[in-house]
C-alpha cells in the first residue's frame, strides 16, 4: 500500500529525477524481496553415510521421543542418508529401544512394538539377512543385524530405507521412521549432473489429527478451504520436508540443481510442481529412464504425480526474482471412499546464503554406462499371467479376497529369468499404490489404454475402479526366495492388503 503512494508521488517529478526515483523504488523492492526470502529457514541438510572399503556401516536405534516412534543416530532422532556404490555392502545394526509396552494405536490393535527395515526399490535378495520383513522382526530390547549387498550391476538412483512390520508400519512410517539411500552413478546417464549441486529431499506426511495448532499449520501451508474431491474428512496430515515444515530452499535464479525426491509418507499422494518451471525428470523409483531407454535420457513435465514410496530424480532450474518461487503438490482426488489430499506448499525456493555449501559426499561412477533395453510388444499381446484384485470393506482389506497372514503360502510364483504380464484391478471407491519388493515392472496401460509416458517403477498408482498392466522383470538371479507385494498406502498394507510371491 505504501508503495501505491510513493509511485504516484514521483509522476509530479521531473523527467530525470522520476527516473532516478523509480530506479530507486525497483531497487527498494530487490532488497525487500531478497530480505523476505533470506527470512525462510533452509531445509535441514539430512546427515550421510558413506562407504569406506566398499561397506557402509551404521547402527539405528528405533526409540520413542515425545509419544512419537523414530529413528535415533549418533545420539540425535534423524535419519541418515544412505549412499553407497553398486558393489558395497551395507552393515547396519537395527536396535529396538521402543517400549516393552506401547501406547499407541496400530492398525491392528494391540500394538506389540515390533520393527525392521525394508530397503524399498532395491534388487536385493529377500532372504535373511537381506531385505527380509517377514522373518526379520525386533521385539524391545532385540536387535537385527542386517547385510545387504549392493549387486555390482545394480542400476544408480533414488530409494529408500523405512520400517516394515505388518500391522505396525502405518504408525512407524507415519511418525517419521523413513530415510532416503542413494546408489551412486547416475552421471553415467546423464553427465551434466556431475556438475550440479545435488539435494536429498525426504516428503514425509505429519499428523495434525490431533494437533491443537493444526489450524495454524494448515495455514503455515497455504491448505486451501475447500478440497478437490468429494471428501467429507478434515484434513489429516500436512507434509515436510526433511524434517521441517516449509522450508526454505536454496537456489539461485537460472541456476540448475539436481534434486532428488522420495515420497516417503505412509499414505499420502504428492502431486509435485515447480512454479513456473518444468522438471527435466532423470529417473524415476531409482531407475535411470535411459537404463531402458538410451534414446530417452530426460523427460519434462510441469508437474508429477508421485505415489506413496514413488521418487522422482529432476533437474530443476531456479526461477527469476520476483517470479513464484515455490514447490508445492497439488490437489489430488483419491476417491469417493479416499482420504483428503489437499494442495499446499513444501517449500519456498530462497537466494543461496552467503555462507558456504555444505561439502556433498557424491561419488564418482567413472564406469561406462550399461543399458538394458527389453523387447515386450509381443507380451502386451498375451493374456495376463496374474491378476491382482484390490477390494475392501467395512472389516479389512484384501487381495484377490484375502487377507494377509504370516502363514499363508505364496499367493503366486515367478520363474527367475522370466518376465510376466500382470493387471492390477482396483475394484474399490479410492486409489490405491500396487508395490512389489526386489523388482521394477513396467507401467503400460491403464484402463485399456497406453499410457503417454510408459515407465518402470517400482510402485503405480491404480485408479479408482480401474486397472493398470504391468510388465514385471524378474530376470536377476539374485532375487530368490519370498518376497511380497501390497498397497503402500500402509494402514490398508497393515489391515491384510498384502500378498506372498515366492521367486524360484
Amino acid at each position: 500500500m505504501q508503495f501505491s503512494g510513493q509511485r504516484a508521488a514521483t509522476d509530479r517529478l521531473p523527467m530525470t529525477q522520476r527516473r532516478k526515483s523509480r530506479i530507486l523504488f525497483v531497487s527498494v523492492q530487490i532488497v525487500l524481496a531478497v530480505n523476505s526470502l533470506a527470512q525462510t529457514a533452509s531445509a535441514p541438510d539430512p546427515p550421510q553415510v558413506t562407504a569406506k572399503n566398499r561397506v557402509v556401516s551404521l547402527t539405528l536405534d528405533a526409540v520413542n521421543e515425545d509419544g512419537r516412534d523414530a529413528f535415533a543416530f549418533n545420539g540425535k532422532t534423524v535419519a541418515p542418508v544412505i549412499r553407497a556404490s553398486p558393489g558395497d555392502v551395507l552393515k547396519i545394526t537395527y536396535n529396538n529401544k521402543l517400549p516393552s509396552k506401547s501406547a499407541g494405536s496400530c492398525a491392528v490393535n494391540p500394538c506389540m512394538d515390533m520393527t525392521n527395515l525394508h530397503f524399498h526399490g532395491l534388487s536385493v535378495s529377500p532372504d535373511a539377512p537381506q531385505d527380509d520383513v517377514l522373518t526379520m522382526l525386533a521385539k524391545p530390547g532385540q536387535a537385527l543385524h542386517y547385510e545387504v549387498r549392493i549387486p555390482r550391476d545394480h542400476p544408480p538412483g533414488l530409494f529408500w530405507y523405512h520400517t516394515h512390520p505388518h500391522g505396525e508400519s502405518h504408525r512407524q512410517v507415519l511418525d517419521g521412521m523413513s530415510g532416503a539411500i542413494v546408489i551412486e552413478g547416475m552421471e553415467r546417464y546423464v553427465p551434466e549432473i556431475e556438475r550440479l549441486r545435488e539435494r536429498v529431499i525426504v516428503v514425509r506426511g505429519r499428523s495434525i489429527e490431533h494437533d491443537p495448532d493444526a489450524a495454524r499449520l494448515m495455514r503455515d501451508v497455504a491448505v486451501p478451504a475447500k478440497g478437490c474431491g468429494g471428501e467429507n474428512e478434515a484434513v489429516e496430515e500436512v507434509f515436510t520436508v526433511n524434517g521441517a515444515l516449509r522450508p526454505g530452499i536454496e537456489i539461485a535464479p537460472g541456476e540448475r540443481q539436481f534434486w532428488r525426491i522420495v515420497n516417503a509418507s505412509a499414505d499420502r499422494y504428492l502431486d509435485l510442481q515447480l512454479d513456473g518451471e518444468s522438471l527435466e525428470i532423470v529417473a524415476l523409483d531409482g531407475m535411470p529412464l535411459a537404463y531402458r531407454d538410451p534414446k530417452r535420457p530426460t523427460m519434462t513435465s510441469d508437474h508429477l504425480l508421485v505415489s506413496p514410496a514413488g521418487r522422482i530424480e529432476a533437474i530443476v532450474t531456479g526461477p527469476p526474482l520476483g517470479a513464484p518461487r515455490m514447490l508445492r503438490t497439488l490437489c489430488v482426488n483419491t476417491g469417493p471412499a479416499g482420504d483428503p489430499n489437499p494442495g499446499m506448499v513444501l517449500a519456498d525456493l530462497v537466494l543461496p546464503s552467503a555462507k558456504a555449501a555444505a561439502k556433498e559426499a557424491h561419488v564418482i561412477d567413472d564406469r561406462p554406462p550399461v543399458y538394458k533395453p527389453v523387447d515386450v510388444e509381443s507380451l502386451k499381446q498375451t493374456a495376463p499371467d496374474f491378476v491382482v484384485t484390490f477390494t475392501e470393506d467395512q472389516k479389512g482389506f484384501y487381495i484377490n479376497g484375502k487377507k494377509f497372514a504370516m502363514d499363508a503360502p505364496p499367493m503366486t510364483t515367478a520363474r527367475v529369468g522370466t518376465y510376466q504380464r500382470w493387471r492390477i484391478l482396483n475394484l474399490s471407491d479410492e486409489l490405491h499404490p500396487f508395490h512389489i519388493h526386489q523388482v521394477h515392472f513396467l507401467a503400460y496401460a491403464e484402463n485399456g489404454k497406453p499410457l503417454a509416458q510408459s515407465a518402470w517403477l517400482d510402485t503405480v498408482n491404480v485408479p479408482v475402479a480401474g486397472n493398470v498392466d504391468v510388465i514385471l522383470d524378474f530376470t536377476d538371479p539374485i532375487i530368490k526366495g519370498m518376497s511380497v507385494f501390497h498397497c503402500h498406502l500402509l494402514n490398508h498394507e497393515d489391515k491384510g492388503m498384502m500378498a506372498k510371491i515366492l521367486f524360484k
